[in-house]
């Protein structure tokens, strides 16, 4: 089967009539039902009149319409659970960064040219006037929680049923502002305006238990049995947020847990003059979903994670057990009707909330219930990096979740017994594997926990998984290895080229054909027009479109000229050092300098575009983005640079931001050490614009390479294991760049203070740790790097050549659409099959 296909369908399921409506201002897809509709919810839902509404009135008003459309097919597939009990997905994520909804849904119901008619009656001339009122939601923040997202619009255009299970937060992790340089962060209030697109369900409240006790007591059959008293009892209230799927009748849903005090008011505590206390439960309780990540560098900040990763665990579980009961299905077939993805070690305590609900709730015996176990849960790693491996210590972990630490204990206990069968005598592999680290502060593992408790262990690119094997869970590799898989990441195409990229997109549409975006395969056709010097000068048009567009958002935000005709060179993603956001600065310098003396000779014309948040406690990268800006500043206002270079940082970097910035690149910068970048979805999104890439052989970029042809990516630097062997060697990086004159010439002028304003100190810390320790070999890269970029000067000199290359990055990048990457793993770790939906009365 090619990835295109899909899976044998089930039968289909059809709307009972008393779901349907024939209420065209509800339901019609005409422009003037929808004119309709927006004009009834302006006066009914917001009390507003219809004349003259603002842009967040209209945005408010043609939400609320759009979600009308998809009540019927949210509906549907809720009919279609109870009706036909098919196996579903669900799919655990601390984080959804789902992006704005307005314009997706539109795209995704097909509804684009109506709604801009219908809005057109209200005097708005372009659409984007109201799309623009939308406040992202602070549901996710990077590569994981984008992911998240991609992978439950792909499970809704398959038509797989699936449940997103995430955190409502109420604010995200935060919004970035650049002042003098540096990054500051503010309260992302994003519900501040209200959200249309949720629906609340508070009967559907589940209840989380943390601290207190444990105790034994025997059932009537004399089986020993052991009950948890929590201290605290915390109420999850589900929101769900409809996830409509391409242009089928299919929707999905997210279903995001709001925290809620199990009692919200003491009235005798207010009575007694105790305002505080009387409100001091609530408060508490609703701290678990107010903040995306809460900083983990205090013990209170550890206590607050831990608690929001068992809270939104809990009540998923929990949820995903009722809904059996409500449809009749007996306990032990909740494999055969939940498949649940572990979206990295975030969601790891589902082993043991899973076991402890089977266990102490149902009542089930010890075999039955840890087979559920097994054979329900799947776990996704997305990093190498040790700090990313989540470890709780036991003294906290026990103090909130002891039950759930007694079980750890017997799982481990339990799977140290059939490592030892296997391996007797060797104590080495038994603390390689144990759930407890039992060196120095002992902790729980909870990776290990994942890997044991789970059916499949997968990678998110070819390389990340063999070294998930080779170097990251070897011993277990060893003991399981058909437990271990790679599923490739992958990224919509709706969302990144179909309504990010509008030029682009007519373009596709009438080369290739409309229905492009659900079948990706089609984009292959392009290659046949890859020496047709008219249908390039097109392609050429729409890259030009994008990148006069992004020049205007660097006008508006950075008060930043730029030439659209410039290289567009591009980094936008986290901001860390494996990443090497500091690398890409160093070769900016180092060009800064060769204009500078007058060496131009064979240069482009760059805007070298940087973008992304660091972590608030992350001190060295946020000394990265302090240090591009001091660039930035220096180079955009040296008239020595003649429009040979300029330098911007967007702040903010966002999904809105990043559907302007994707179609605009000409060169994806894809630098991070090799051996560190599970995989990235950025680089995707990149190569789908037709953006050349500049890159290492980490994670994704290696499956790009393979798929887009070496001679259209631009390849440098030290390999995974020649990066290892560097280091084993004793890396010496002050030799390198004794060996270096340019090195030398570039740290004096950041020593200087050239980049900061006259401050020789500021940046101080950043050269230290590069002369002196490197450890993610910028040094090492350095000379490679700049000899890769005079490739991609070379080629821009012959704009057909580069033409060609961008035209055949998108032809080939169809192998890294999300719709991929779901129908793998629905087929090799959920087997779960399409169900699709048919409407009653059809729309």
């Amino acid at each position: 089967m090619t990835f295109t296909e899909n899976p044998q369908p089930q039968q289909r399921a059809s709307l009972p009539m008393s779901a349907s409506f024939s209420d065209r201002q509800r339901t019609g897809l005409t422009a003037d039902d929808l004119f309709e509709g927006i004009t009834e919810h302006l006066f009914f839902s917001l009390g507003r009149s219809a004349v003259d509404p603002s842009p967040h009135d209209l945005y408010m008003a043609l939400s609320y319409a759009v979600r009308d459309r998809l009540m019927n097919r949210h509906l549907a597939a809720k009919d279609l659970m109870r009706q036909q009990r098919p196996k579903a997905v669900a799919y655990l994520s601390a984080e959804f960064l789902i992006g704005p909804q307005l314009a997706n849904n539109l795209l995704m119901l097909g509804l684009q040219a109506e709604a801009s008619e219908a809005l057109a009656r209200f005097g708005i001339s372009d659409p984007e006037q109201v799309f623009a009122v939308e406040e992202e939601p602070g549901l996710g923040n990077g590569g994981l929680g984008r992911l998240a997202a991609c992978y439950c619009e792909s499970l809704a255009s398959l038509e797989i049923p699936a449940t997103g299970y995430g955190i409502r937060y109420e604010f995200g992790i935060f919004d970035q502002l650049i002042r003098d340089g540096a990054q500051v962060e503010i309260t992302d209030k994003w519900l501040k305006g209200g959200w249309p697109w949720e629906l609340v369900h508070p009967t559907k409240a589940q209840s989380v238990g943390f601290g207190g006790r444990t105790e034994v007591w025997h059932d009537e059959q004399g089986r020993y049995r052991v009950r948890w008293i929590p201290a605290e009892v915390v109420m999850g209230i589900p929101h769900d947020v409809p996830v409509p799927g391409y242009r089928v009748n299919s929707c999905g849903r997210l279903r995001l847990w709001r925290a809620e005090a199990s009692e919200a008011f003491d009235f005798h505590a207010f009575n007694s003059g105790d305002f505080h206390g009387a409100v001091e439960a609530k408060v508490g309780s609703e701290t678990l979903s107010k903040v995306l990540y809460p900083n983990d560098g205090t013990d209170g900040g550890r206590r607050l994670r831990l608690m929001q990763q068992h809270f939104f665990v809990s009540c998923s579980l929990q949820d995903m057990l009722a809904n059996l009961q409500r449809r009749g299905i007996a306990i032990d077939e909740f494999p055969r009707h939940w498949a649940v993805q572990l979206n990295d070690t975030h969601p790891a305590i589902a082993v043991a909330e899973l076991l402890r609900l089977l266990l102490d709730e149902q009542g089930l015996d010890w075999d039955q219930a840890w087979s559920i176990v097994s054979g329900s849960l799947a776990y996704t790693n997305h990093t190498l990096l040790p700090e990313a491996l989540e470890c709780w210590g036991l003294e906290l972990f026990g103090a909130l979740l002891p039950r759930h630490l007694e079980l750890i204990y017997e799982i481990n206990a339990r799977f140290l017994q059939q490592v030892r069968l296997r391996h007797p005598g060797n104590d080495q592999i038994l603390r390689q594997v144990s759930i407890i680290d039992e060196g120095g502060a002992k902790a729980v593992r909870m990776a290990h926990l994942a890997v044991v408790g789970s059916h499949h262990v997968n990678g998110v690119a070819a390389l990340h998984s063999d070294l998930v094997k080779r170097d990251l869970f070897p011993a277990f590799a060893a003991i399981w290895p058909e437990k271990f898989t790679n599923v490739t990441n992958g990224v919509t195409p709706r969302r990144w080229l179909a309504l990010a990229n509008p030029p682009l997109n007519d373009l596709l549409s009438q080369t290739v054909g409309a229905g492009w975006p659900a079948q990706i395969d089609a984009l292959q056709k392009l290659e046949s027009f890859q020496h047709d010097d008219g249908f390039l000068e097109r392609w050429a048009a729409c890259k030009l479109a994008g990148k006069r567009r992004l020049a205007a958002v660097i006008d508006q935000r950075n008060g930043l000229l730029v030439d659209p005709t410039s290289l567009f060179d591009v980094q936008v993603k986290r901001i860390h050092e494996y990443k090497r956001q500091h690398l890409n600065a160093l070769g900016v310098i180092a060009r800064y300098l060769r204009i500078k003396n007058g060496e131009t000779q064979g240069l482009a014309p760059r805007t070298v575009i940087f973008g992304g948040k660091a972590a608030p406690g992350y001190a060295m990268a946020k000394l990265i983005i302090r240090f591009i800006n001091g660039i930035a500043e220096t180079v955009n206002s040296d008239p020595d640079m003649k429009g040979l270079l300029k330098v911007a940082f967007l702040a903010d970097f966002n999904v809105q931001l990043g559907e302007k910035i994707y179609p605009a690149a000409d060169l994806s910068e894809q630098i991070s050490t090799a051996g560190l970048e599970a995989s990235g979805t950025g680089n995707m999104k990149f190569a789908l614009n037709g953006a050349l890439t500049i890159g290492t052989l980490d994670g994704a970029n290696v499956e790009i390479r393979e798929q887009v042809g070496e001679e259209n990516f631009v390849l440098f630097g030290h390999t995974t294991d020649q990066i290892q062997e560097l280091h084993r060697n004793g890396y010496r990086p002050w030799e390198w760049v004794a060996g270096s004159p340019l090195l030398e010439e570039i740290f004096a002028l950041i020593e200087s203070g050239h980049f900061s304003g006259g401050d020789g100190e500021l940046f101080r810390p950043l050269v230290q740790n590069l002369v002196g320790r490197d450890p993610f070999a910028v040094i090492a890269d350095f000379d490679a790097y700049l000899e890769a970029q005079q490739r991609v000067d070379a080629v821009w000199q012959h704009r057909r050549d580069w033409q060609r290359m961008s035209l055949l990055n998108t032809a080939r990048s169809g192998f890294f659409s999300s719709d991929r990457a779901v129908r793998e793993y629905a087929r090799t770790i959920w087997q779960v099959k399409p169900v699709p939906v048919e409407l009653s009365c059809p729309l």
